[in-house]
């Protein structure tokens, strides 16, 4: 993955279902940053994916955001786990 300065790409043009789109809209996000927009097509197609870029990039919403738009809501099995290595980390992604 590359951090490019590229124009925008509309979160509606990474194929996220729309109770995502309607959050993201809610939370005034605009648009995808470069590594949320890069991330989602190899998550997409089951590959392993290291992110790597600067903090208040989006990284987690990166990795987030495909996860949450893959989860099955007629299972009731867990379906991701979240691992965080901190404690500022895990309240970031719990937020």
């Amino acid at each position: 993955m590359t951090d490019t300065d590229s124009a925008p790409t509309a979160f509606d043009s990474l194929g996220l279902p729309h109770f995502l789109l309607n959050s993201l809209t809610e939370l005034g996000y605009e648009a995808a940053t470069p590594i949320q927009a890069e991330t989602r097509p190899a998550m997409l197609s089951g590959q392993d994916v290291v992110g790597i870029a600067q903090t208040g990039t989006g990284k987690t919403a990166a990795f987030a955001l495909p996860s949450l738009a893959s989860l099955d809501f007629d299972a009731v099995v867990p379906q991701i786990l979240v691992l965080c290595p901190t404690r500022e980390l895990s309240m970031q992604v719990a937020d």
